[in-house]
């Protein structure tokens, strides 16, 4: 992930630029690297600026809004444990810029799936939102007949088949589908959306230690952070099978 090394005046620029160009001119590979690194180092504060700075821009097309809904995902998911309040309107926003990127492009599969992670989200952060969790089910279901195959698509599918956040043993064969997708689209450097691959061992590796594999949850935890060394909570579990 070459992004991820970088400098944080990359995106500074690229969205400075973007107030004097189309968000078809945006360097969105970039953004997206910005988006995972300050959710792998867990900092909010980094996620929340790109948040600030990409809903400053004029959103004209679907990949624009389905980046705004990504940074707040990733914001709500790092800040949801202290600030439930905040965590549910980024919850909020994620799932209004995920409409507008649908709205547009209706068979955007990568859109349907963040979008049915961000209301499942907010259905958690909000017990009395009855809604939330089969409108959830649906955009999910409409994601995964668009791309059965699509890495992300499988990734947040496997999540959302957990409970409680636990990955259980069907969660795990979902993740193993994903990581295996994610291992086929490697191939394909340029393509956006392209995150999730860190994500997906390190999430399976999480279930493997569920059931005492500690083996193949190590294996997975490597390959995570061969992809992104900097993930936090990658780290911390290959610490708990070390330590």
């Amino acid at each position: 992930m070459k992004a991820f090394s970088r400098g944080v005046v990359i995106l500074s620029l690229v969205l400075l630029a973007a107030s004097n160009a189309s968000a078809a001119d945006m360097d969105w590979m970039d953004v997206e690297g910005r988006i995972q690194y300050g959710f792998y180092t867990e900092d909010p504060r980094a996620v929340r600026e790109i948040v600030r700075q990409l809903s400053g821009v004029e959103a004209e097309y679907p990949l624009q809004h389905y980046y705004v809904g990504l940074a707040n995902y990733r914001l709500a998911m790092l800040i949801a444990a202290k600030d439930k309040a905040r965590a549910r309107e980024a919850a909020a926003r994620c799932v209004s810029r995920l409409d507008a990127a649908v709205t547009a492009k209706s068979d955007f599969a990568e859109g349907w799936a963040l979008q049915s992670a961000c209301l499942r989200m907010l259905g958690n952060l909000t017990p009395w939102r009855p809604l939330a969790g089969p409108k959830s089910a649906g955009q999910m279901e409409r994601a995964v007949k668009l791309a059965p195959k699509g890495p992300r698509v499988l990734l947040l599918d496997a999540l959302d088949s957990g409970e409680d956040g636990k990955v259980d043993a069907s969660a795990i064969a979902k993740l193993k589908k994903a990581a295996t997708a994610f291992e086929a689209e490697r191939q394909d450097v340029g393509r956006t959306p392209g995150w999730g691959a860190a994500e997906a061992y390190t999430y399976l590796a999480s279930g493997y230690l569920e059931q005492g594999d500690v083996l193949n949850a190590r294996d997975a935890l490597e390959r995570a952070l061969l992809l992104a060394p900097d993930f936090a909570l990658a780290r911390r579990l290959l610490l708990k099978i070390t330590g």
